[in-house]
């Protein structure tokens, strides 16, 4: 299984970067893993609600750019379905079993997705209806799906 997370902006915090680095190591023995980033775009404090369509349409482009025609893409999005991590598990060995071998997480910037990139989506996942900084979110999905994997192949991982 071949699994890209798209996400917008360039993580700069180099304590979620280790974090990161760490969960991605250990996924290596059990799926390829690959990070795209794209361009965030730049835009003031206050913007309308026009201005904020025209900031999430430009990055949800970039984010559709990257998505190959034939990828299962799971967007992050605060009223998407929330699983456990079993759940998670169940989900990701099904798809996998269904020769779907190409699986793309999709994490949007700070205004969230555009409507063309949840419409691309298979499904939408929240793991919480907390709103998180996205950069952390990147965190948090990579000890998630390595922690699916750990289910899957019946190994042990804390509670």
């Amino acid at each position: 299984m071949n699994i890209s997370i798209v996400t917008v902006g360039k993580l700069k915090e180099k304590y979620l970067k280790s974090g990161i680095e760490e969960y991605t190591k250990r996924l290596g023995s059990y799926s390829k893993i690959n990070e795209i980033e794209v361009a965030d775009e730049k835009a003031p404090e206050q913007l309308s609600e026009a201005d904020m369509e025209i900031v999430k349409k430009k990055e949800g482009d970039r984010i559709l750019a990257k998505i190959p025609a034939d990828a299962y893409v799971i967007a992050l999005a605060i009223d998407g379905k929330m699983k456990t991590s079993e759940g998670l598990a169940k989900d990701l060995e099904s798809l996998m079993t269904y020769g779907r071998s190409k699986i793309v997480f999709v994490i949007g910037g700070s205004l969230g997705l555009h409507d063309e990139v949840l419409k691309r989506a298979d499904e939408k996942l929240s793991f919480s209806k907390m709103t998180f900084p996205h950069q952390l979110m990147r965190l948090i999905l990579v000890e998630q799906v390595y922690r699916a994997f750990r289910i899957m192949k019946g190994e042990p991982y804390h509670k």
